[in-house]
């Protein structure tokens, strides 16, 4: 079976990267969302330099993804372009793009599903919840040399997944009111059969019998069924980090692109004890903590058997990783990242800041989409 359903492990360079980015597509007249995706993609005169710009599952949203790129830098390139293409366009269609990881205040029943068999199906098999799927998320490939380092990566990130949750976390709305979440939209990923992490296998070899059982059951046709939060993608031959949010500016997401090349290179490099079936037992608790609470988080250690402070805990990983953030080319992208854990400013209250200054969500959406589109040197490779 390993080679018909999932297709061969595309062996890729190691430590390349790619980013997608899921945006929300606003009206510019109420910001909310707007069914404009086809329309948007149609009109567009594009040639695809700096990599692709295509639907998602509903008519509010699109998905931008970068060139695979060796370097950051790359990456902060790529994503300039794309999104100085969409300030043009968008301007030409009256519509706003804004990050988040939720839209704060759009209702699911008036989102259409995009044209696609893929869509379509999705619907038919998933009903409601493909509506209320109008979250949006950011997602980081790792190349990997092999299928089974990749394998190897997603159990070693997977304990790692309450970081990038707390980093990355922009969705504290919800239908109009604060949910006390930092990051709502993994709520709404959860309700999938197949979120989650990616149980203990620990080969190739091992994946492709679970998948081979997965689809024998009926559960599972292809590897894009698995929303697991971390999971091998075999014909990018990358690893894929599923659980951040989209961040307000693209600077975070090139800073959360070089915190997934440093941490990888570190953990392949120091090959730390993985102790997987342990943290299996704790790992949903521990992602919940990092969606609740952000980096006040409390984490359980199933080897130590206590609770650790994730900001305290994050802040000696990057300093663990800087050696190779360094070596990469990327210790610069880390340093917003190290602010945030000291100052505990990151998106989710940015934009409850914003909505104690207007009062309204609306104003929040403009003042988020303002933002997403500023213009400025620092995603070229500038010292953020």
């Amino acid at each position: 079976m390993s080679g018909t359903a999932l297709g061969e492990f595309k062996d890729s360079a190691a430590l390349s990267l790619g980013v997608e980015l899921e945006l929300q597509l606003v009206s510019r007249r109420d910001y909310d969302l707007t069914r404009g995706a086809t329309d948007l993609l149609g009109s567009m005169d594009y040639d695809g330099r700096f990599g692709e710009i295509k639907l998602e599952i509903t008519e509010s949203m699109i998905e931008i993804s970068t060139q695979a790129q060796a370097s950051v830098d790359g990456i902060a390139a790529d994503l300039a372009g794309l999104r100085d293409t969409l300030h043009s366009h968008c301007a030409r269609n009256n519509i706003g793009v804004c990050g988040g990881g939720t839209h704060p205040f759009h209702h699911w029943p008036e989102r259409r599903i995009c044209p696609g068999d893929r869509f379509h199906g999705l619907y038919q098999r998933y009903g409601y919840l493909a509506k209320q799927f109008t979250v949006f998320g950011q997602h980081i490939h790792v190349g990997c040399t092999s299928a089974d380092e990749a394998i190897w990566l997603t159990q070693a990130l997977g304990v790692h997944v309450p970081a990038f949750i707390a980093l990355s976390a922009s969705s504290p709305f919800v239908d109009g009111v604060d949910s006390f979440y930092q990051s709502a939209r993994l709520n709404a990923v959860s309700a999938f059969p197949l979120s989650g992490q990616c149980p203990a296998l620990d080969s190739w070899q091992q994946f492709t019998e679970h998948f081979a059982f997965l689809q024998a059951c009926g559960i599972a046709e292809g590897i894009k069924d698995l929303y697991w939060d971390v999971r091998p993608k075999p014909e990018f031959g990358t690893v894929e980090i599923r659980v951040c949010d989209t961040p307000l500016a693209i600077e975070q997401a090139i800073a959360l692109a070089a915190l997934a090349q440093s941490l990888c290179r570190w953990l392949l490099r120091t090959r730390p004890p993985l102790h997987t079936a342990k943290q299996a037992h704790v790992a949903r608790y521990n992602k919940f903590q990092a969606c609740r609470y952000g980096l006040d988080a409390m984490l359980s250690d199933p080897v130590a058997l206590c609770q650790v402070s994730l900001r305290e805990s994050l802040a000696r990983l990057l300093d663990d990783i800087s050696e190779d953030a360094r070596e990469l080319g990327c210790l610069h992208w880390l340093s917003p990242l190290k602010q945030m854990v000291v100052d505990n400013a990151g998106d989710a209250a940015w934009l409850r800041a914003q909505f104690a200054q207007h009062g309204n969500l609306h104003d929040v959406v403009r003042a988020a989409s303002e933002r997403l589109m500023r213009q400025n040197n620092d995603s070229r490779g500038v010292t953020p």
